[in-house]
């Protein structure tokens, strides 16, 4: 397989898994899309082949998104050239012989419970030495899920500070899973990682439930004990929120009952100033309600309205005031640490 030409691009940690959309996504046209600045397109063949592509025909540079797919790869859509999934050019149409250097960079895509990794490399050599990351809860049958992307003009950075401290949610999202901004700025918060991984839990006991919750569960007790459990993995996000009636169980315990929303956020660069945000929310339907999964999913995509709203104008002042020296106060803790993660990926130093 000819990998993707090197590209200056220090400032995102390669050699490893990035998010680069959902399976649902592939249909019968290619998709382009720009992932750690480079130009790709996303195809999947008529049996069922996923591929990535430099979105560039070799010939004279139209993108291949501008193509067709077909049964042996993708027809470019200026002069027919077709090209297999490997990146080499199959035909040339009114030509016998191809060129030897007729052929463009592909990247290694794979699907996985529903999600589309692309392993982006430092080298034309580099490739993957591990599969992709699983995320079970796409295939859990105690959970019904849905999902979407939002596009960011704002770095991705801004996206993990955002995920990784959710005291904001009192402020921000006050109509759906917000609740009381006392009560998430006083939140009992343990902090811890080791590696590449950060980890944050908050815990909330008997706080009042969010519009969503309330919407979403028959809660038995005025006051719920809350739980916010984000796992930080550079490339995507995992966080579990959920509640449960006051004292009905442990909030330490990986089974409890309750209320469930489980997250999956995909956070891939686009460029240093754009990003994609990769989104699923799954949740465990109540078996004596009617069925809120699509709720759950409309109000978690309105969530991250607001969110990219806020971050978007968070980017535009700081580009407004690029001297302007930030404070820290407790709730930056999480966010802090994912920032020296990708910092030492991207110098490449070796983790203590």
């Amino acid at each position: 397989m000819l990998q993707a030409t090197h590209h200056s691009l220090a400032a995102f940690p390669l050699d490893r898994w990035w998010v680069a959309g959902f399976s649902w996504e592939l249909k019968d046209k290619p998709l382009a899309r720009t992932l750690l600045s480079r130009a790709v397109v996303l195809y999947r063949t008529p049996d069922g082949v996923v591929a990535a592509l430099e979105d560039r025909c070799c010939h004279k540079e139209l993108p291949l998104s501008c193509g067709v797919i077909e049964a042996r790869g993708l027809r470019c859509g200026y002069h027919g050239l077709l090209f297999n999934t490997e990146g080499k050019c199959i035909e040339v149409p009114g030509q016998e012989r191809i060129p030897d250097r007729a052929r463009v960079p592909s990247y290694p895509l794979r699907e996985r419970d529903q999600i589309l990794w692309i392993w982006i490399g430092s080298n034309p050599d580099s490739q993957p030495d591990t599969e992709p990351p699983s995320y079970p809860v796409h295939n859990d049958p105690r959970y019904k899920f849905g999902g979407d992307s939002f596009h960011y003009d704002a770095p991705y950075q801004l996206i993990h500070d955002n995920l990784l401290d959710l005291s904001h949610l009192g402020y921000v999202h006050a109509k759906t899973i917000g609740g009381n901004p006392s009560l998430h700025m006083n939140a009992v918060v343990k902090v811890e990682g080791s590696g590449d991984h950060v980890r944050v839990v908050r815990l909330m006991p008997n706080s009042s439930p969010p519009p969503t919750y309330s919407a979403a569960w028959p809660f038995g007790t005025p006051g719920i004990d809350r739980w916010q459990e984000i796992d930080f993995k550079v490339s995507h996000v995992e966080i579990w929120t959920g509640a449960m009636d006051v004292g009905s169980g442990d909030l330490s315990d990986p089974k409890r009952e309750g209320f469930h929303m489980r997250g999956f956020h995909g956070v891939t660069p686009e460029t240093a100033t754009s990003a994609h945000y990769f989104w699923t929310i799954a949740t465990n339907p109540h078996p004596d309600k009617q069925d809120v999964t699509q709720l759950v999913v409309n109000q978690t995509a309105q969530t991250f309205e607001e969110d990219k709203v806020l971050i978007e104008n968070q980017w535009q002042n700081q580009c407004r005031f690029p001297v302007r020296a930030q404070i820290d106060i407790h709730v930056d803790a999480g966010p802090n640490r994912a920032r020296r993660v990708i910092e030492r990926l991207v110098s490449g130093a070796v983790p203590k």
